[in-house]
């Protein structure tokens, strides 16, 4: 299994349940296509560098996960297909990115 990392925008129009629900989906989506999650993040609401979808500033979040590589196609198909996602990026995380995000994790732990 290899380690992943995805960062996705969700919409602004959404409320914060809202916004939740769709984080919690896109977990079970990790979950349901064999993945571990490792980490998750809430960025909260920031400005975009430029507008998509006529839309300025979106909800960021982060997700650390394990999973097999051809679950990954899948679970960014579902990404596309959710309307709530405006934009996201998953990159498969080396040995260095993996000890720098435990590293991370641990010093966010302690703040």
């Amino acid at each position: 299994m290899n380690f992943y990392e995805t960062v996705f925008i969700l919409t602004p129009v959404l409320s914060d349940d809202q916004a939740k629900e769709a984080v919690q989906k896109i977990e079970n989506d990790i979950k349901s296509f064999g993945g571990n999650i490792k980490h998750s993040e809430n960025w909260g609401l920031r400005k975009l560098a430029y507008p998509i979808q006529k839309k300025s500033t979106g909800f960021y979040f982060l997700v650390e996960f394990e999973a097999e590589s051809p679950a990954i196609a899948d679970f960014e198909t579902e990404l596309k297909r959710d309307e709530r996602v405006i934009r996201f990026l998953t990159v498969k995380m080396d040995k260095d990115h993996v000890a720098y995000a435990e590293r991370r994790r641990a010093k966010l732990a302690k703040a």
